[in-house]
């Protein structure tokens, strides 16, 4: 079922080791957005730096044609997941619910593992932002069973889709 609106969204991989080749968590987002009918603003791989990773979201959010974000990777607890220090202060507003959300439906996948999930989501500039850990079974948890139908403007009785700018 393809999404009612088309947003643009752009994905970004923070891995200090990925490439293009080797980045099957931001295939995976990027072939499902598109699948949905979506469009793909842009695909980026960035350090696990909180600057350099801060700069690249904040210049996806001052993009008024960008409409949402998704993130793969850097949400763990190592010194190197630098995701959600990045990220967070550039919310205007938390989605505290998607994170919650998101490790219950994992809870049933992976047990007690997904308390290292720090999966997290937010509104920045009228841009809804998504960010997932960076195996590809956490991106396929959080698209399939939350942020598909958040970013579709048909899904009853509320999405994001309906919050974010218009192009």
């Amino acid at each position: 079922m393809a999404a009612q609106t088309p947003l643009n969204i752009a994905v970004v991989t923070v891995s200090d080791t990925r490439n293009r080749e080797t980045d099957t968590s931001g295939a995976f987002l990027a072939d499902r957005l598109v699948e949905e009918g979506h469009r793909l603003h842009s695909r980026h791989i960035v350090r696990d730096d909180v600057y350099q990773l801060r700069a690249l979201i904040s210049n996806l959010v001052a993009d008024p044609k960008a409409q949402a974000i998704l993130t793969t990777g850097g949400t763990g607890f190592t010194v190197r997941d630098n995701t959600r220090k990045a990220i967070t202060p550039l919310f205007d507003v938390e989605i505290e619910g998607f994170g919650e959300l998101f490790r219950q439906i994992s809870f049933t996948e992976i047990g007690t593992s997904t308390v290292q999930s720090r999966a997290f989501g937010g509104l920045a500039n009228s841009t809804a932002i998504f960010c997932l850990p960076g195996s590809t079974g956490a991106c396929r948890t959080g698209w399939d069973h939350i942020i598909r139908e958040q970013l579709d403007s048909g899904h009853k009785p509320c999405n994001f889709a309906e919050r974010i700018r218009k192009p």
